[in-house]
């Protein structure tokens, strides 16, 4: 599915499916923060932590279901088919944007 994603997110997304670290953390903010279920990574060395032990070091490509902004701007709800040695399922992410940058991601139980 095509969906016009913004650019950060865009990134998110393709740097995964590439298993580009450099560029997965480059998406986010300096001081970002991602919260996994209520475990939290704070700035680019927790979030290049995440990306290790529960992303790009598992092997996780993404496919967009859907995508749209909230009521908010800057903040989008994205839903996303992952699958690789980790997790596995589809579900909800919450993106706050800063400009071309992630600020906020929180993944959450469907």
């Amino acid at each position: 599915m095509a969906l016009n994603l913004p650019p950060a997110v865009r990134t998110f997304v393709d740097a995964t499916n590439a298993g580009d670290s450099d560029a997965f953390v480059a998406a986010f903010t300096p001081d970002a923060v991602l919260d996994d279920w209520g475990r939290t990574f704070a700035g680019h060395d927790g979030i290049a932590r995440w990306n290790v032990t529960d992303n790009i070091g598992k092997r996780s490509h993404f496919e967009v279901v859907s995508a749209e902004e909230t009521g908010t701007p800057g903040v989008w709800t994205v839903v996303l088919t992952v699958t690789g040695d980790g997790y596995n399922g589809t579900g909800p992410l919450t993106f706050t944007l800063d400009g071309d940058r992630i600020a906020r991601l929180v993944i959450s139980p469907t």
